[in-house]
């Protein structure tokens, strides 16, 4: 959280060294996510896993099962990961801004549970969002042209509805 900041500074300029987004503000509106969403789009990339990262995939999740999961083949980029870090924590202060009844919090116990350590916010009817898991998953889409730029502010308007009253 410390470091929240100075990686939102750095997602700025980056977006801003791009040129058409020159003038883009991480004002934490979201109308911000926008252009935001439209620049991420246009960043997210794949790469090919090695034979030893499949290798070890397939036994991880498949362990010689009969009716094995397929493993993709490609694998989201250091910089996505980075980007889609960087965003989640911008998309989380965007949420923070707005809705005044949110707030942060770690759930620990049942170390099986998927946000198990993981900071989330939380004060969602019935859930808890996490910025980066999610920004992943929509990189996956991204990369995949499943999804396109818009659809970062869709996500905000979906969990927004979600926002328990702002007393």
């Amino acid at each position: 959280m410390e470091i929240l900041p100075a990686r939102i500074d750095e997602l700025a300029n980056a977006v801003r060294d791009t040129p058409g987004y020159e003038t883009w503000q991480p004002d934490k509106t979201p109308g911000s996510l926008d252009a935001l969403g439209e620049w991420f789009a246009s960043q997210v990339g794949k790469r090919p896993r090695t034979e030893e990262e499949l290798r070890e995939l397939d036994e991880q999740v498949n362990g010689g099962r009969r009716f094995a999961i397929e493993i993709s083949k490609e694998e989201l980029t250091n910089k996505t990961y980075s980007l889609a870090m960087d965003i989640g924590m911008y998309l989380s202060q965007v949420f923070l801004q707005n809705h005044s009844s949110l707030r942060w919090t770690q759930v620990f116990g049942n170390k099986k549970f998927i946000e198990y350590g993981q900071p989330v916010l939380a004060d969602f009817d019935n859930d808890q969002f996490n910025p980066v898991r999610i920004m992943v998953v929509l990189a996956r889409g991204l990369a995949d042209k499943t999804r396109d730029g818009r659809r970062l502010r869709e996500l905000y308007d979906i969990w927004r509805k979600k926002v328990r009253s702002d007393a």
